[in-house]
């Protein structure tokens, strides 16, 4: 009896250090379409990752989660799903995501019409202003989690709202763009479209001198740089790790944490 008594005190005290360990941040995740991850959000924290893709619709008064219209339910909103448990992660951490205090990024990837939608998103991002970064009285604050508008976005809109919550993503396009970086802090845009390489073989001397001065040019800008439609490849994540990329885009979550990690 004393035995089983033991064994069980000393089972409970392991799980209460396991789940007490902290998550290292992985500063360069980006997790991909989180939503279709098994459990959104919450697989990509327990991940480490510090960037997160959402992609929404503007439904009727609803922003609803999916990739495509026939993916979207009533129950899966960007509230339900995202925001509403970042804020109470946030509030349990002492007002930041990870222990260690690593910023999030939120990639709100617009699917339905760009102005329409942010009209009305933006005044959901003020109902979260107290984890959200964003303009006070015409000062850029950071907070635990900073929006970037992706895919539809209605830059001059969001350019002019004087009272925004969240930046624009731009592209390879934008990179010699004078905006301050709180205003465009990321640079997104497809692999495929600059690179021929796709993670098999030895990577072109010209594909990573080209990679490298991109990298560059955003960092000198004050932007971070990511690429979309990558190959879930170690090569791939190798270079781009190499090449100072900030976010890696992953749907293997655990496989680039693994690489990743320290």
């Amino acid at each position: 009896m004393v035995i089983r008594l033991v064994f069980y005190i000393v089972l409970s005290l392991t799980a209460q250090l396991c789940f007490a360990e902290e998550v290292t941040p992985i500063r360069q995740g980006h997790a991909h379409n989180d939503y279709e991850h098994e459990r959104p959000l919450f697989d990509a924290l327990d991940n480490g990752f510090c960037s997160i893709e959402v992609d929404i619709f503007l439904v009727g008064e609803e922003f609803l989660v999916g990739h495509d219209k026939k993916d979207l339910r009533p129950e899966k909103t960007i509230q339900s799903l995202y925001l509403n448990p970042l804020r109470e992660r946030i509030r349990k951490n002492g007002g930041r995501v990870y222990e260690r205090g690593a910023p999030l990024t939120l990639l709100i990837d617009i699917k339905s019409d760009g102005p329409e939608t942010y009209s009305r998103l933006r005044t959901l991002l003020a109902q979260y202003s107290d984890i959200l970064s964003g303009l006070d009285e015409g000062k850029w604050v950071q907070r635990a989690v900073t929006p970037v508008i992706s895919g539809n976005r209605a830059k001059t809109l969001i350019a002019a709202d004087d009272s925004r919550h969240a930046g624009i993503d731009g592209r390879i396009s934008d990179l010699e763009s004078s905006v301050p970086s709180h205003l465009m802090p990321l640079i997104s845009d497809r692999w495929g479209s600059h690179f021929k390489w796709r993670g098999e073989g030895e990577f072109p001397k010209d594909e990573r001198s080209k990679l490298q001065a991109l990298v560059k040019k955003a960092h000198q800008s004050g932007r971070m740089i990511r690429f979309w439609a990558t190959p879930d490849k170690e090569p791939m994540w190798r270079e781009l790790n190499e090449a100072g990329v900030d976010l890696i885009n992953a749907d293997n979550l655990s496989g680039l944490r693994q690489f990743l990690r320290p």
